[in-house]
């Protein structure tokens, strides 16, 4: 797949003022600048974020009335339900919230909705579930800023709700008691990008205050905070960066048990890092709710006897590899028909429909059809009930949910943002709604979009890579959303003669830059370009950093993006 190569701009004058205060290299100045840091106070926060950066969660807009409704509900000894979306953000929100007050009131139980019976956010029989229970007040996190009728509903039978949210609100809110977002446009609090576990670390931070309970009581729950930080792929700057920082400290020196359970499943060694999280953590807790129910993962976050929490890791492992098994299937049939259909070949757009397809794997489906084969806006259709649901995946720069809304005509419910939706539709419109999908995207599409971006922080000089400019890069961790992994870009390289193609799809490299060291380097999956690397003429490579362990020996490895040949 051909790939666009953009380097990032460079500011020269700021860079050269943050290097004569911190006196490293240059090229590490301009990737500070980059993410937004220009002074060396703003560097010291950065490299060494410490708890005490925090800001104040009274700061939040009606803080003060969900700490006095929760007051007032232990004062009566009402019964108070934490309910959360299916997700990391939610579970990770629904144990931090219900396993702190746990620890201080004992009138509480929690409530995830099912994926497929109740669907996203605040549903009916969530509420009916409270009714039936005697529930006088509801804590929503990650969910709720849109529920103004389930909302209006539960307060008609008595019940209160403190939402937690972190999604944008529309003008109009639901009648809750208090509702904690620093995205409403009224709200003084100074960090605006939280996770919904974030906000619901918030209100603990608070009660904790006001009662006298230690602030260590609070952060104990930090490596959840940070599981939902990484997962739900919020910017990693300002207090996200503070709190995953000590997360991932807390993961890697004092796990909980059921994140200790986690890890031990995975068989992973090394010292987690954001990435892990993403890749190793996350999807096991999300496959609960894609596959069964999403309740086992707060038992497991909750769970303090490891092995009882390991038998609970099992369960969402065995979850996460059915997950495997169905996407990788579905995604090979929809290859399949893609490939088998010169119409569908050379359309702007993907959208697919196949009754049997489960519910649960077409959002992933649709991004691994994305980034690994047709590289275009996607969605992916299945039946649900005598309706038909669906994921749409977007392209870097393309307002996915516009084009749906452009489409509205022919669907029952949508909602989502900029990269990503979800649909509902009846099975009589899905011809027209791929049609009119297909020619929405045609008419407005940048054909460039169309082309995979690859975003370069800055060109480098093989000579310029050493142990002491790795050592300070690291340090960049907890890497995230704004601040990503530095992705350089070397010219005129050549082979130093020892590549090779490996396992018949890899390639191992070795190059050098004029009169560098040689490096090594990996390439997954580009054994086509073999022939750039071995000819004689040199070549440019895009590439991130890292370090690589065998036998003992710890040396910097190149891990290959993209190669083509020098201009």
């Amino acid at each position: 797949m051909q790939k666009r190569w953009t380097v990032k701009k460079y500011q020269p004058i700021q860079e050269q003022q943050l290097q004569s205060a911190l006196r490293i290299h240059p090229l590490l100045c301009r990737l500070l600048v980059q993410r937004g840091i220009t002074k060396y106070e703003e560097a010291k926060h950065f490299f060494r974020p410490s708890l005490d950066d925090l800001h104040d969660p009274w700061l939040m807009k009606d803080m003060d009335k969900a700490i006095s409704r929760l007051e007032d509900a232990f004062f009566r000894q009402e019964k108070i339900l934490v309910y959360g979306d299916y997700d990391v953000d939610g579970t990770t929100a629904v144990a931090t919230v219900f396993g702190f007050l746990q620890g201080i009131y004992s009138n509480i139980e929690f409530y995830i909705p099912h994926r497929y019976r109740e669907g996203y956010g605040i549903s009916m029989q969530g509420i009916q579930y409270a009714h039936e229970n005697d529930v006088s007040l509801v804590i929503a996190l990650d969910c709720g800023i849109k529920s103004i009728e389930h909302i209006a509903h539960a307060r008609s039978l008595g019940i209160d709700f403190i939402i937690c949210d972190h999604h944008l609100p529309d003008a109009l809110l639901p009648d809750a008691v208090a509702i904690l977002n620093p995205k409403q446009s009224d709200c003084p609090y100074p960090y605006k990008e939280l996770s919904g576990c974030g906000i619901g670390f918030k209100l603990i931070s608070a009660l904790a205050q006001k009662k006298g309970i230690p602030m260590a009581d609070v952060y104990r729950y930090l490596d959840l905070v940070a599981t939902s930080i990484a997962a739900d792929i919020v910017p990693m700057t300002g207090e996200n960066r503070v709190l995953a920082f000590h997360g991932l400290k807390q993961v890697n020196e004092s796990p909980s048990a059921g994140i200790r359970a986690l890890i031990t499943l995975s068989a992973l060694k090394e010292k987690l890092t954001s990435s892990n999280l993403v890749f190793v953590i996350a999807p096991r807790v999300n496959a609960a709710g894609r596959m069964d129910d999403a309740r086992k993962a707060v038992n497991l976050f909750i769970e303090k006897d490891f092995d009882k929490a390991y038998a609970f890791a099992e369960m969402l492992h065995g979850d996460n590899l059915e997950r495997k098994g169905i996407d990788m299937s579905i995604t090979q049939e929809a290859v399949a028909i893609i490939q088998n259909d010169a119409t569908l070949h050379s359309r702007k757009s993907t959208v697919l429909y196949q009754p049997h397809w489960h519910k649960g794997v077409v959002g992933i489906v649709a991004s691994r059809l994305i980034d690994k084969y047709f590289y275009r806006p996607t969605i992916i259709l299945t039946q649900s009930n005598d309706k038909v649901a669906g994921s749409a995946r977007s392209v870097s720069g393309f307002n996915v949910y516009e084009a749906i809304h452009q489409c509205k005509e022919l669907l029952e419910n949508y909602g989502g943002h900029f990269y990503a939706a979800g649909m509902t539709l009846r099975p009589e419109n899905v011809a027209a709604f791929q049609e009119k999908f297909e020619a929405v995207v045609a008419a407005t599409i940048d054909p460039e979009l169309l082309i995979p971006e690859i975003v370069i922080d800055t060109e480098i000089q093989l000579n310029d890579i050493t142990s002491s400019f790795y050592n300070i890069m690291r340090q960049f961790e907890p890497l995230g959303p704004e601040n990503l992994r530095p992705v350089f870009l070397a010219r005129h390289l050549s082979d130093a003669g020892y590549s090779k193609v490996v396992k018949e799809e890899h390639i191992k490299l070795s190059v050098r830059q004029g009169n560098s060291p040689v490096f090594s380097g990996i390439a997954f999956f580009m054994a086509d370009k073999f022939d750039l690397i071995s000819g004689k003429q040199p070549f440019d490579m895009v590439f991130t950093i890292e370090e690589n362990e065998w036998n003992g020996n710890v040396s910097l490895q190149l891990k290959v993006i993209d190669i083509r040949a020098s201009r």
